[in-house]
């Protein structure tokens, strides 16, 4: 008896490049230039914001528990690593960004509550 061994191959779409974050389903809000976003009932305040090349962006934790604000995409964070600095903020705790030095926009969310809209935004580096 002889035995025949067959191996099919299986065709598996791979997509690239996309975040497994969404888009924010809230309105962003106008494009505000300052350099501070405020994090207060689960919602950053000014989640559309736009800064000077070589700037800072400062992230105050005004809320009652903690936030780990991230680049997108979620969960690698690679998009814009300098924000990546700002991590895991306690109640009352500040931290800025890395210094954004190329023209772009990055989008950030947090990292613990990606689900969440209202914790999600860009910033846009001109």
């Amino acid at each position: 008896m002889k035995t025949v061994l067959r191996i099919g191959l299986v065709a598996v779409p791979v997509v690239i490049g996309v975040s497994s974050c969404r888009a924010p389903t809230e309105p962003l809000g106008p494009i505000v230039q300052t350099n501070t976003i405020t994090i207060s009932n689960n919602t950053a305040s000014n989640r559309n914001v736009e800064v000077a090349l070589g700037s800072r962006v400062l992230f105050i934790n005004n809320d009652t528990r903690s936030h780990n604000m991230t680049s997108d995409p979620h969960p690698e964070h690679d998009d814009c690593p300098d924000l990546n600095q700002v991590g895991f903020l306690l109640p009352g705790e500040k931290r800025e960004t890395g210094n954004l030095v190329e023209a772009r926009t990055c989008g950030f969310h947090d990292h613990d509550n990606p689900g969440i809209s209202g914790l999600r935004g860009f910033i846009t580096i001109k």
